[in-house]
């Protein structure tokens, strides 16, 4: 018992012990990226939305060599690379990969030319097979808490026998071997290392100091209490109650849903729904064994579950609409975003399980009460069930590579000033990228008013590239200010801006300066 204690005190302690959290998105660079530099930079310094930790940083210099010189150190929400002295002229590229606070890494990469841009390339990160290891790990936890935790709680607290854990006991096998493996893929993907390095201490140690470390403990711990509550002794029931709030708690601990602001509410949710999902498909597979053999005990233990079952879905309902509101934060991101496809993907299987799920309740469940030959029609319901919660499963493990809309940060588009002697032009370019970008263009007499044209046109080009000038007239729009929409812009680059501003028949205004374009 002394050992059981203890396991249950330690899920108790990393379940709340942590912090706030959530997912980073970079902000600001410095040297901007896509710039072109006379000299090398000292430094280049990326800052965050929020505090990250360097997982791995790689620096290729304008000769196509990766560098190991370049110092890595950290401050907060900023990282900075120190140079090496004899960064060659060039194309350079740093590319980064820090560590997120809800565990979950966050990379992509600056570029900048010292002198005349070479063809220097970012590195491909992308590893499909870490990639199809994290989701697969991801499908195999699910299945161990879920469906495993959740068939042994409905064993000793609703159904009070054994009967039918076939199901839980694979999951649960598969479950415990998931929550390991999906440490050490955790730390390959922080640290951008292939498969094989999951032999080396380095993944498993970056992994565990994150918030999914313990996460993932508490989830290992829960599944092997649960196991454990299988066994027929008098602590049985006490175990499979831990183990239940354990899904909770290793659900809540970490991730994109538990790390959103403000936690004091996500972190509950996550919990609340994270019981309810277990309390529902962990009953799946054992009601259809019961209902596969009945006995004169199985139309009570179908309308207890029936009973409970319904508030269940009710506090599924509430947490997850007040989660779906705050991680997409407009209607639109269901279309719009991933990771809204996904949560479409997920409500369209939701609906269709909760409709198969009122048939159960109140129609299958109180023919099976009065005696009738239901069996049959709810074992197939059941088994459909199941085959529906499984494609759940499998649909939202996807939430793992893509970001919420909340924390997506909008792109600041590029803003040149142009000052002259009669006028001033401010210039906004959006997104302000090598592609399709819209032009604003904003002009300004001596005194700060807004000065009236006839006609307006936009002038660019990109010498260094052999783009010779392109003309493009602009429109006065009913906000006061020249737009010139849709203008391809097909390199980065420093580019060449000019603006000829028609006041009069008799007097025109043109405004020259340099546009510094990254790439996309």
């Amino acid at each position: 018992m002394r050992l059981l204690a203890a396991l249950a005190t330690l899920l108790l302690v990393v379940g709340f012990a942590t912090g706030a959290s959530a997912h980073a998105a970079l902000v600001a660079v410095e040297p901007a990226s896509g710039s072109m530099l006379a000299n090398a930079p000292k430094a280049v310094e990326l800052r965050f939305n929020e505090a990250v930790t360097p997982g791995a940083i790689r620096l290729i210099d304008g000769a196509g060599r990766t560098r190991d010189d370049a110092r890595v150190s950290a401050s907060g929400e900023t990282v900075s690379v120190v140079m090496p002295p004899d960064l060659p002229q060039g194309t350079a590229v740093v590319s980064y990969r820090v560590i997120s606070q809800d565990g979950h890494p966050v990379s992509g990469s600056v570029i900048f030319s010292i002198g005349m841009p070479t063809g220097t390339q970012p590195p491909v990160n992308a590893d499909r097979g870490l990639n199809a290891l994290i989701w697969l790990t991801r499908v195999g936890l699910y299945l161990g808490l879920l469906v495993g935790v959740g068939g042994v709680f409905f064993a000793r607290w609703i159904a009070w026998s054994t009967v039918g854990m076939t199901v839980p006991r694979v999951a649960l096998a598969i479950g415990l071997p998931s929550a390991v493996a999906s440490l050490g893929a955790l730390g390959l993907d922080l640290l951008g290392l292939p498969l094989a390095a999951l032999v080396t201490a380095a993944p498993w140690k970056v992994a565990i100091a994150t918030s999914a470390g313990p996460a993932l403990l508490a989830a290992f711990v829960a599944m092997l209490f649960a196991l454990l509550a299988l066994r027929s002794a008098w602590y049985a029931r006490a175990l499979a109650i831990i183990a239940f709030a354990g899904v909770g708690l290793s659900l809540a601990m970490t991730g994109h849903a538990a790390t959103a602001q403000p936690e004091i509410v996500t972190r509950p949710a996550i919990f609340l729904h994270g019981l309810g999902v277990a309390f529902w498909i962990g009953a799946l597979a054992p009601l259809a064994a019961l209902v596969s053999k009945p006995t004169t005990a199985t139309p009570l233990v179908v309308s207890r579950f029936s009973r409970i079952a319904t508030l269940a879905v009710g506090a599924l309902a509430l947490t997850g609409l007040g989660l779906a509101i705050i991680q997409l934060e407009r209607p639109s991101a269901l279309v719009e975003t991933r990771y809204g496809l996904i949560l479409s993907i997920k409500l369209g299987l939701a609906t269709v399980l909760l409709a198969l799920a009122a048939l159960n309740r109140f129609r299958l469940t109180p023919a099976l009460a009065r005696g009738e030959m239901a069996a049959p029609a709810l074992k197939r319901a059941i088994l459909l069930e199941c085959a529906i919660a499984l494609a759940i499963l499998a649909v939202v493990a996807g939430w793992r590579f893509t970001p919420p809309p909340r924390t997506i940060v909008p792109e600041t588009p590029l803003a040149i000033h142009i000052h002259g002697d009669k006028a001033m032009f401010q210039v906004l370019v959006s997104p302000g990228k090598a592609g399709v970008d819209d032009f604003v263009l904003q002009l300004i007499t001596g005194e700060g008013t807004l000065l009236k044209a006839k006609e307006v046109t936009l002038t660019l080009s990109l010498p260094e590239r052999g783009i010779e000038p392109m003309e493009r007239s602009a429109s006065l729009g009913p906000d006061g200010y020249w737009h010139v929409r849709k203008v391809e812009l097909p390199f980065a680059g420093r580019w060449q801006v000019r603006i000829d501003a028609l006041v009069s028949d008799f007097e025109k205004i043109t405004l020259e300066d340099e546009l510094v374009v990254p790439p996309p």
